[in-house]
């Protein structure tokens, strides 16, 4: 079934409108405000250079030439606006005959795609020395959901994961454990056992400045292969990871493939070598290898090995390039990572292309989170933990089920508590551009009111209460004329964007608008609801409005799933 979106009425546009394309007349047609019944607005100010005349005359002009169509209920110029309403049984129909696949592809889509793509998104990519911190929530849910969402579009999507597990960060909780340990063994979860021995280093070294040359000299033992040193090493690496993954399983999310920087780094510095002998790469007077960018790229130069021969962050992120490619035949690289790196991904592309690879390559980026209290400072040891969040809004959670449903056994309490307390950080954190930066309130996202994924769920569990006390039969088989209540029109106007929220979702990364869509379909819903009821002795209207909130149903669930949010047929 062909969905019916802004190129549909583009194409249909364009049989009239003959010297303007396509591709310009669907970026000119608007969305209606919420107030106009119309699906759809084609502004005619642009054509008057065309057409020597008044918008609002073209417009007129326009619509005594178009013949209605199959989809289309109506077509009406209203001063320089020609305005279109999409029948109501056209998008009902779809959402209803499709259900999960609604949105997933538009029809001409399918034509033209011969082959899906291949994407490969790498994130968190931590490093081995301390716990997941609040920042890599906002990572972790920004590569799920995006991943998601290429997936359901129908592309290959290989999800892959970093392990920063070498260099001087991590050489720094090694040392304070060397010092401190005592050989001890993890008494709390082991990730957090690695990272209290971080925090010990970074506070000592405010008192010693010297600390960091014992941090360099361990550096270079675990180059060199030192036995004692690599042992140690192992040893904390599986302690950080072990715990790394306790907590991606909180998030459900599993990798396709894990590398681990120690052991591509060594390939990552033949690169660097081989085409410093190039005279692609040059060196520095004290002896660093860097790459040149100024002159080309209009960036600062680039060092890819220190003086003293060791790797930085950029060597095996270079070898690591070719390894993805060879690993997945990509079509595209997705890095996750915040803002911070900006640059350093600007230089790592620009390395790339100098030393000819071209495959095409983007860094998702995105803006910090601060908690009310303020901003985490890592390297302090001032940060919140992500285990620490997903506790606390799983306690949020478990004290508004409690208060709200007494009557529930524990366990039906701790599972709903668990759902609404994950579902309530992730909405909160896609909710808005990832290029933003914005304060997470842990309290104020688990409002089972307001702009909140409980919300949503909320939302969702009241529609499939209303179906299970309906005694008839959900059908696309009604009366059509029925649903002409303002608030029906609305709520089946803001149905039929899906699709293109979807699709521009997908071509952007633009997650954001996901959560976006769904508050104002939620919203428009809970409007509808409260002046229309569903359950009446008109059985006839009963179905309309029946098969209404269940296309609503289909749209919230596959919007949530694309979060990676569960839904709940209770609250």
């Amino acid at each position: 079934m062909n969905i019916v979106d802004k190129k549909t009425i583009a194409e249909f546009l364009g049989e009239y409108v003959t010297y303007i394309s396509v591709e310009e007349l669907e970026s000119i047609i608007e969305i209606p405000p919420p107030e106009i019944s119309y699906t759809y607005a084609f502004p005619c100010f642009q054509l008057a250079k065309w057409e020597k005349k008044a918008p609002n005359i073209i417009a007129e002009n326009l619509q005594k030439k178009l013949s209605l169509t199959d989809y289309l209920e109506s077509i009406e110029a209203i001063g320089p606006y020609l305005n279109f309403k999409i029948k109501s049984s056209i998008i009902l129909q779809s959402i209803y005959d499709l259900e999960g696949d609604y949105g997933r592809i538009y029809e001409e889509a399918k034509k033209e795609k011969s082959k899906p793509s291949k994407i490969v998104i790498e994130y968190p990519a931590p490093n081995t020395n301390k716990p997941l911190h609040f920042g890599h929530i906002r990572n972790i849910l920004l590569g799920r959901s995006i991943s998601n969402l290429l997936r359901y579009k129908g592309d290959n999507v290989f999800e892959v994961n970093l392990y920063n597990n070498r260099g001087i960060h991590i050489c720094k909780s090694m040392l304070a454990y060397k010092k401190w340990g005592k050989k001890e063994e993890p008494n709390v979860k082991s990730d957090h056992f690695v990272g209290d021995y971080y925090v010990k280093y970074v506070q000592t070294e405010k008192k010693d400045k010297h600390l960091i040359d014992e941090v360099y000299d361990l550096l270079k033992l675990w180059e060199s292969g030192d036995k004692e040193t690599r042992e140690l090493w192992t040893k904390m690496n599986k302690w950080a990871i072990d715990g790394f993954k306790e907590t991606f399983k909180k998030f459900n999310i599993n990798f396709d493939k894990e590398y681990f920087e120690s052991e591509i780094y060594e390939k990552g510095k033949e690169i660097v070598l081989s085409n410093l002998e190039k005279g692609i790469f040059e060196k520095t007077e004290d002896g660093a290898v860097f790459a040149n960018l100024k002159e080309k790229y209009n960036l600062p130069n680039k060092i890819l090995l220190r003086r003293d021969g060791t790797s930085v962050y950029i060597t095996q992120d270079i070898y690591l390039a070719f390894l993805k490619k060879q690993d997945f035949d990509y079509d595209k690289s997705i890095y996750v990572v915040g803002n911070e790196q900006d640059l350093y991904f600007k230089q790592l592309f620009a390395v790339l292309d100098l030393i000819g690879f071209k495959e095409d390559k983007y860094h998702l980026s995105y803006g910090m989170v601060s908690l009310p209290e303020g901003k985490m400072k890592s390297r302090e040891g001032i940060v919140v933990d992500a285990d620490e969040i997903v506790e606390k809004m799983e306690m949020l959670a478990y004290e508004e089920v409690n208060e709200r449903y007494p009557e529930l056994s524990e366990e039906e309490k701790i599972k709903r508590a668990n759902v609404i307390g994950m579902a309530a950080l992730a909405f909160f954190i896609l909710k808005f551009n990832p290029k933003s930066e914005f304060i997470f309130n842990p309290k104020e996202s688990i409002s089972f009111e307001g702009e909140t994924g409980p919300y949503i769920q909320y939302c969702y569990a009241r529609i499939e209460s209303i179906i299970s006390k309906s005694k008839e039969r959900i059908s696309s088989e009604i009366n059509w004329a029925l649903l002409n209540h303002n608030l029906e029109q609305n709520l089946i106007k803001q149905l039929s964007y899906f699709p293109e929220i979807v699709d521009t979702t997908a071509k952007n990364y633009s997650i954001h608008l996901i959560p976006q869509y769904l508050l104002n379909l939620c919203q428009i819903f809970n409007s509808f609801y409260s002046v229309c009821p569903v359950i009446s002795d008109n059985k006839e209207l009963e179905k309309a409005r029946l098969l209404l909130i269940k296309c609503v149903q289909i749209v919230i669930k596959i919007g949530l799933d694309i979060m990676g949010i569960e839904i709940l047929n209770k609250m």
